[in-house]
């Protein structure tokens, strides 16, 4: 079912979010209480630059989770310890990080684990299907894998997801492959959901949420429109972001959100993108 549109210098920044008083707005809590966060990529040249003070000035803004991505798996012990203070100093909580390359081979898969406690996290999403998926039979592969993976993290209280993109949403072989990956997957192997991608597709997000209840725990709050794509800013595209979270709320079992701005920011900065995406969502929610 296609979705139809629905009317609905960085160190001065830096300088100006640390003078801010930080405090939770009562805007950003929804009917279930549902924090809000920020997938870390929406800030990924900033963070490369100075990842303690980045990770410091979206907390202040007011962001209460985030998620970090791929790059974290070069950090040494000694960084996960600095990078959960600053997170428990700027009142952030990291619930997951988001993990592409090899990163489940033996030796990566372990390192992953170790630094995901350190920090707090509790599930490692998968953010892509690993390689070239060829067939269905493909698909269900990577189904297994998810699997094994969920067997080796629950005993140590952990969990892993997938993060859905364009791809999962075309029929192989007659078959979705996001429907491959829910139905050969345990209950607890989180089905994170990018609501930009899926709109991109042509997919209903509604349907996709009211079929696989319980299964949302986390949600890319990414907005696309046909004119403009990924560079709208959060709550300015085609999304319908109030159905979406009553479906996820009450259907989902969403457990926080995460604002993702994948691109966009070029002309005024990634931090400045950002506060602008929390102020739409401040709207949205209040």
């Amino acid at each position: 079912m296609a979705v139809r549109p629905h009317t609905l210098s960085r160190r001065a920044f830096l300088g100006a979010a640390t003078a801010a008083p930080f405090a939770f707005s009562s805007a950003l809590r929804g009917a279930r209480d549902v924090p809000v966060g920020l997938e870390l990529y929406s800030v990924r040249g900033d963070l490369a630059k100075d990842l303690l003070g980045t990770v410091a000035a979206v907390g202040r803004m007011g962001y209460q989770v985030v998620e970090f991505y791929a790059p974290y798996l070069a950090w040494t012990p000694e960084t996960a310890r600095d990078v959960r203070k600053v997170l428990d100093d700027s009142g952030l909580t990291c619930r997951s990080t988001h993990n592409s390359g090899p990163w489940t081979t033996a030796d990566t898969l372990k390192k992953a684990i170790e630094l995901n406690q350190a920090i707090g996290s509790r599930a490692l999403i998968m953010a892509s299907a690993p390689g070239r998926i060829t067939g269905i039979d493909g698909w269900k592969a990577v189904a297994d894998q998810l699997t094994s993976i969920a067997e080796q993290l629950r005993p140590l209280g952990l969990a892993t997801g997938f993060h859905n993109h364009q791809i999962e949403w075309r029929e192989v072989d007659g078959k979705r492959p996001m429907d491959v990956l829910a139905a050969g997957t345990p209950k607890d192997v989180i089905l994170q959901f990018d609501v930009g991608t899926c709109l991109e597709a042509g997919v209903d997000p509604l349907a996709w949420i009211n079929a696989n209840p319980g299964r949302i725990k986390s949600v890319h709050c990414k907005d696309w429109s046909p004119q403009r794509g990924y560079t709208v800013a959060f709550g300015e595209g085609t999304a319908p972001w109030k159905a979406i979270f009553d479906a996820v709320e009450r259907t989902g079992g969403v457990e926080y959100y995460l604002v993702e701005q994948e691109t966009g920011a070029e002309s005024i900065g990634e931090l400045p993108m950002v506060q602008r995406c929390l102020d739409n969502w401040k709207k949205l929610r209040g």
